[in-house]
């Protein structure tokens, strides 16, 4: 007979056996919550569907064109579902609705039902869910269950209707956007009772045009097609054209409750390359909507589980996962599955064999730091996709581009630092191929005053300028131009050291030194400067004038490429004086100090701001300055402060591309690159990482497959400082180790303490 003692320490052994295993089965994707700082972030960043790096990002819209627009969780309506979220890109809307017909979507402080209300609607967030390619909703007002899923260039909807005459599905081509875009021409034809196909002609941002083309399949006939514009019924039973606003919609009267599943193709290309998606990415799918979102899970989970974390608590694992997912949505593959693509230029264009993607999105202005070196530890065959699309458009245009949303140049941000991906992509062994079209086009971009090309902007502006002066001046542009081709010029001179370019390397190296040149020597802060080459005196260090999304306070300190001679130049004490005061001063705005901010017509006194790209190196200096105690404290303070598991939060700040996000991965992996992975030694930076056991499993096409572990012995809220470090059994002398440790495969071990070392 078994003790009554015994038969429950036998149930709590299976429990906890059950239990464990249960989290075990837990995979990285299930840690990913879309909503997370769905409040106060990008265009780009979406609850919806896409698959890493999609043409289509589906997601519901409900905000007017504004900063910021696409989805606010705060509000509680939805006006639609849309395919495009890419940095200045938007188009193609659907929704359901019924009752009286409304030709516009409505806001959220209008009327929800009855004539002229809008065919927007109400939800509730417990209605609501999202997880990596899928995304649903019931929408109140007309009772319709909404699903949507994604492959990279197909969007598909599974919409649950229940009994009323007067279902329909609104279509439509003009939306509200965060960068708002007029709708030169477009089409919507009936092709039969079950299919639909259009395009519309855009232009946005003063310099991407773009035509999206579509192709839309119905899983049941239709009962009517109708079209609209501008406000006015357009009376055609088979297609419809105009400007300005244009839409559509189809009619499903039911008398029960049914689904009706539309997939959509599209392409930049023409119809034809639209349909082409469509029966290509979802042969092997047919109408299995489910199936699609199996699959969908599973590539982005075998994205995620490429880096494994242990220890930390649900909520710092929910964090990680997260904004690694977030490095994977902004950005936006623009060639069709055949390889056709839309030039800068307008042109089709074809890419040639071996090469899969054309990829753009926004800048890469200061990705440098972690998103690049996420990309090349993770995914390097998205690295060598990147490097492709630059050397793609070089080719055929003439140009590199800083920012090629819809393969254009935006001639966005600052600097070209595209050239810092290219030259850490070589420089690691990720790319091989075509070093020396490379190192032709960077050097242009450092030699060759741009022009309006393709109705954009490529290159470096004021480039004879800094390179007559050594800095730009005040009349020409920016202050902190000088900066970012400062880094620039130290890029070109790592590619032509690596392929042997000897005269071309000492000239680029010295000239990488003019960073010096905007340095008033009296104060020994960035400061702007005249073409005659005197300072403007009394200069506030708080004010954003002559600087671009920061002030001199914080561009001081930004010299990526040579932060020893920074720290030399001001003199090691006063550097740590001030980055120490800095910091101290911004901990209580939790690291958000916005540069742009204002109070009383005076500039705000604003240190460390961890919500925008130039100042988000600034812990890391510590590790220069002599005091890597103080990197361990404040990554760990801005990892648990600035960042948040909460719709209504996030990121405090201007996450567009994924950098923000990157910060967060790889600093609570205990991981920083300082100059971007330019320089031979590759080096990386080491903090107090956020959890207890990290494991990176490297790339078997790249890096044959090795796994690469940190160990955080004793790590806790407490322990936060490094004691002692080994590398592979070795004890470490240095604060830092080499990419190259971490691709061949290894073991970094970290001796937590709760006192500095």
């Amino acid at each position: 007979m078994i003790s009554i003692r015994k038969t429950t320490a036998l149930l709590l052994a299976i429990s906890c056996a059950y239990l464990s295993g249960g989290a075990q089965t837990k995979q990285p994707v299930d840690y990913v919550d879309p909503f997370i700082g769905t409040s106060n972030s990008r265009w780009m960043l979406f609850p919806g569907a896409t698959m890493p790096n999609g043409m289509v990002k589906l997601s519901p819209d409900n905000q007017r064109g504004v900063w910021q627009g696409g989805y606010e969780y705060a509000v509680g309506s939805i006006h639609g579902f849309s395919f495009l979220h890419g940095w200045t890109m938007a188009g193609l809307l659907t929704m359901p609705a019924n009752g009286d017909l409304s030709t516009s979507p409505g806001a959220a402080d209008e009327p929800f039902k009855g004539a002229g209300a809008g065919y927007h609607s109400r939800f509730r967030h417990e209605d609501e869910k999202a997880s990596p390619g899928y995304y649903s909703v019931f929408l109140m007002d007309p009772q319709v269950k909404v699903e949507l899923t994604a492959t990279e260039r197909t969007g598909v909807q599974r919409y649950t209707f229940a009994k009323d005459s007067s279902n329909r599905i609104m279509i439509q081509l003009n939306i509200p956007a965060e960068y708002g875009y007029d709708l030169k021409d477009a089409v919507i034809t009936k092709v039969s009772n079950s299919e639909i196909q259009g395009y519309a002609k855009t232009a946005s941002a003063n310099f991407n045009d773009y035509t999206l083309y579509f192709v839309m399949q119905f899983s049941k006939p239709f009962h009517d097609f109708e079209g609209y514009g501008n406000q006015s019924v357009i009376k055609s039973n088979k297609e419809i054209k105009g400007s300005g606003e244009l839409g559509a919609y189809v009619t499903y009267p039911t008398s029960k409750t049914e689904q009706v599943i539309l997939r959509t193709g599209i392409s930049f290309v023409n119809m034809d390359q639209a349909r082409l998606n469509l029966k290509t990415e979802l042969k092997g799918f047919d109408w299995n909507f489910d199936a699609l979102v199996k699959h969908n899970r599973t590539i982005w989970n075998n994205t995620l589980k490429s880096i494994a974390v242990t220890g930390g608590s649900e909520t710092d694992k929910k964090k990680f996962y997260t904004n690694f997912y977030r490095c994977f949505t902004a950005k936006m593959i623009m060639s069709d599955a055949n390889g056709k693509y839309t030039d800068a230029c307008e042109n089709v264009q074809q890419l040639p064999t071996g090469r899969t993607a054309m990829i753009g999105g926004d800048a890469y202005w200061n990705t440098f730091w972690n998103l690049n070196l996420l990309w090349t530890l993770t995914s390097p065959d998205m690295v060598q996709q990147l490097v492709d699309t630059q050397l793609e458009m070089y080719k055929k245009t003439g140009w590199l581009s800083k920012g090629p949303a819809g393969v254009e140049y935006s001639g966005i941000m600052e600097g070209s630092h595209e050239m810092a991906l290219i030259t850490s992509a070589y420089l690691k062994g990720i790319v091989t191929k075509d070093a020396e079209i490379a190192y032709r086009a960077m050097k242009k971009t450092m030699e060759v005053e741009p022009g309006p090309t393709c109705g954009g902007n490529p290159g470096n502006p004021q480039i004879t300028d800094y390179a007559k002066l050594g800095f730009v001046p005040v009349e020409k542009g920016a202050t902190s131009k000088a900066l970012d081709y400062a880094y620039d010029d130290w890029c070109v001179a790592q590619m032509a050291k690596l392929l042997h370019k000897d005269d071309d390397y000492n000239f680029f190296l010295k000239r990488s030194a003019s960073w010096k040149n905007v340095f008033n020597p009296a104060s020994r802060y960035v400061t702007p400067r005249k073409a005659d080459g005197s300072f403007i005196p009394d200069f506030d260090l708080f004010s954003v004038s002559h600087f671009v999304e920061g002030n001199s306070w914080q561009y001081s300190l930004y010299v990526p490429h040579d932060v020893p001679g920074l720290i030399n130049y001001i003199h090691k004490d006063e550097f740590l004086k001030r980055l120490t005061i800095g910091f101290q001063k911004s901990e209580v705005h939790k690291f958000a100090a916005h540069a742009l901010d204002r109070t009383m017509g005076q500039s705000a006194e604003y240190y460390i701001n961890q919500g925008n790209e130039v100042n988000m190196q600034a812990a890391f200096l510590f590790n220069y300055a002599g005091k890597p105690s103080l990197t361990q404290y404040y990554t760990r303070k801005i990892l648990n402060t600035f960042y948040d598991a909460s719709p209504y939060v996030g990121w405090n700040g201007d996450e567009d591309e994924g950098q923000m996000g990157a910060w967060f991965v790889l600093s609570s992996m205990g991981l920083f690159e300082m100059n971007g992975g330019t320089s031979p030694d590759l080096r990386i930076d080491i903090t107090s990482p956020l959890f207890s056991d990290i494991k990176i499993n490297l790339n078997p096409s790249y890096f044959k497959g090795k796994t690469f572990e940190i160990k955080a012995y004793h790590n806790s809220a407490k322990n936060i400082y490094i004691r002692t470090a080994k590398l592979n059994g070795k004890t470490l002398k240095d604060n830092h180790i080499s990419f190259k440790d971490i691709v061949n495969g290894g073991k970094l071990e970290l001796y937590m303490s709760v006192t500095a070392n």
